[in-house]
Parts: C-alpha cells; structure tokens; sequence
C-alpha cells in the first residue's frame, strides 16, 4: 500500500471529473456497503466499466480496487470517531483553494444579473435555509429586495417569475426539496443562481450560474456540521457588487 494517506484529499476531489464526481458521491453514501463489495458489483451500481472503476482507484493513489476497499475500510473506521476540524482550517481551506480561481469574477456576474432582475428569491433548507432568509435580509437592507421561500407552495404569479433570480443554497448540491423547487421555478422563467460546495452536483447542473467554494464536507452522527463560512462571503460579496452597481 502506498504510504498512509487518507484515501479522498481535498485536491483529490477537487480534481474529480463529472463521472468521478458521481462514482464518489455513490461510495461516500454507500460507504459500509463498498467495503465488502467486488469490482464488478460497484462497477454495476454506478453503471460504469470495471475499467473506470480501477481507473477512479489509480486516481486515488490505490494500485487497485483491493487497497482502495482497504483505504475505504480505514476512511470508515476514522470517521467514526468523528474529528473535526478547526474553523481556521475550513476558512484558509475556502480562500485557497477557491478564490485563486474564478469565483472572484463569477461574483461579480451573479452580480450583475440580479442588478438588473425586479425580483430576488432565496432558497434553501437546513442551515442552508437559514442562510437563504440571511442573504434575503442582507440584499435587502443593501438596496435589492429579496424574499425567502421555505413554502413550496408558496403562491407566486408568473408575471413576477419571468423577471426574477432565483438564489439557491445547498452544501450538497442533491436537496430533493431545493431540486423540485428549482426546475418549478425554472418552468416559470425564474433566472436560477447556485451556491454550492460543487459544481458537479444536481443544483449546479440546472443552474444558470453556480458558485462552488469546494470545502471538506463534515459530519457528526449524521449531521452535515460543514462550514457555512464560504456561503456568508459569496452572498455578502454579491450583496456589496449589487450595491455598487445601484450606486452607479
């Protein structure tokens, strides 16, 4: 085996394509499953080759699919005794490795787009929902009015719809409240701006625009406890572009 490394870096994952994406995200919610499984049963559930399946393993430093099942096993193990990491490592882990991109200049688009939309609505559940109803206040005590909607059913006329940005908030990027949500108001003509922790995910996909920060996902006891640092930058950066705009 090769050395003692975790079996998904952050530059690992970072570097994942869209069928990577997809094979990881299968194994992370299947973790216990995975271990015990043959290649060719992975390879079935995730409706790829076999030969994908050790080319995603070679990609994770494993020379084949028996030591990635070893590192799994181990990746298991250790994530059961739940650590955590500081604050400080999630915030310098954001600015690394997210805004030495594009996500200075995405900003600014989204920015623009929602400066000329009549209507802003803010979406999200969980802690994501919390946020949306803070980046809903944010905007508006900054000159853009804004609503948040946690009712799915929350009547809204199609008028407002055709001339609006819709704001969604999801770590996982998978909601299936948020992704319904999303392709109704997408029906209705509703412009749709994401931000989530990648842009290979189901919300980023049907989005016009998606802002990913791409930070380790934390869980206690099944709880998502990720940071949500990355998404008060991203909302309170567009929030101050928007003001600008209006100022000019």
């Amino acid at each position: 085996m090769k050395g003692d490394q975790p079996v998904f870096t952050n530059e690992i994952i970072a570097s994942f394509n869209e069928l990577e994406t997809s094979i990881y995200h299968y194994i992370m919610e299947n973790k216990e499953k995975v271990i015990y499984m043959r290649i060719r049963e992975l390879a079935e559930e995730t409706h790829v080759s076999t030969a994908t399946i050790l080319r995603f393993c070679r990609t994770l430093n494993c020379e084949g699919f028996s030591e990635f099942r070893v590192k799994l096993k181990m990746h298991v193990e250790e994530h059961k005794k739940t650590q955590m990491k500081d604050s400080h490592h999630a915030v310098v882990e954001f600015f690394e490795r997210t805004l030495k991109g594009d996500a200075e200049e995405k900003i600014k688009e989204a920015a623009a787009l929602i400066h000329q939309a009549e209507n802003v609505i803010f979406i999200g559940i969980g802690s994501s929902g919390i946020l949306a109803e803070y980046g809903a206040r944010y905007f508006s005590s900054l000159g853009k009015f804004s609503l948040y909607i946690k009712d799915p059913h929350f009547p809204i006329h199609s008028k407002v719809m055709k001339n609006s940005v819709t704001i969604a908030l999801s770590v996982s990027g998978e909601t299936n409240f948020t992704v319904n949500h999303l392709h109704q108001l997408k029906r209705e003509g509703s412009k749709l701006i994401s931000v989530t922790n990648s842009r290979f995910s189901t919300i980023a996909k049907i989005s016009d625009m998606n802002i990913a920060y791409y930070v380790t996902e934390e869980f206690v006891e099944n709880a998502n406890v990720t940071t949500q640092v990355p998404v008060v930058y991203i909302l309170e950066a567009m929030a101050r572009e928007i003001h600008k705009l209006q100022e000019d």
